[in-house]
């Protein structure tokens, strides 16, 4: 079975009051999203996907990426999460690993270990929080979210049978606001 790492992107960054996009502001010397993406990427899935919208973000994909546009990312996280797994039923990936592009301290052991971890339904979690990356195997894909602000975590409570932890050591903070920036930075 392959697994394809997805990058969500594509928001707007409605609470961000700083210059420019919160994806693109600096975040100890890179992007904001350069630390997902590459956390992604290093973490040697089959594929690296990152679904973009408001803002672009091709100067920091890699080579060998797959950006996929959601021209709808005004309307939420759940039309980008379908944006990513309509391409990976498409090239026949059996699961994503889905993650944050404003969540830079994430790392590439959390993004493997759900990656790695037997299940269809596999959530990281830090200091006993469920937070991204999950994986999602394609048998729940119907299952996600087609419209609104809502993600995987939806599943959670539907499936929670399926639902396998898998504790990580890192710091899942969203940077939303300039304050998260200055907090973390």
């Amino acid at each position: 079975m392959t697994i394809a790492a997805v990058v969500l992107a594509a928001g707007g960054g409605s609470r961000w009051t700083g210059e420019g996009h919160k994806l693109l502001a600096d975040f100890r010397g890179r992007p904001v999203a350069s630390w997902a993406i590459d956390a992604a990427a290093d973490a040697g899935l089959d594929e690296l996907i990152v679904v973009t919208g408001a803002v672009d973000l091709s100067g920091l994909v890699p080579g060998g990426a797959t950006v996929l546009d959601n021209p709808a990312w005004s309307d939420g996280q759940a039309g980008s999460l379908q944006v990513a797994v309509a391409h990976a039923g498409k090239v026949g990936h059996g699961a994503v690993v889905v993650g944050l592009a404003d969540a830079p301290l994430v790392t590439v052991e959390a993004w493997r270990s759900v990656a790695a971890t037997r299940g269809q339904l596999v959530v990281a979690t830090f200091d006993g929080r469920r937070r991204p990356p999950v994986k999602v195997a394609r048998g729940l894909w119907p299952e996600l979210p087609t419209a609104g602000d809502a993600g995987a975590r939806m599943l959670f409570g539907s499936r929670a049978s399926l639902v396998v932890e898998v504790a990580c050591d890192c710091r899942p903070v969203d940077i939303d606001t300039v304050e998260d920036l200055e907090l973390w930075n």
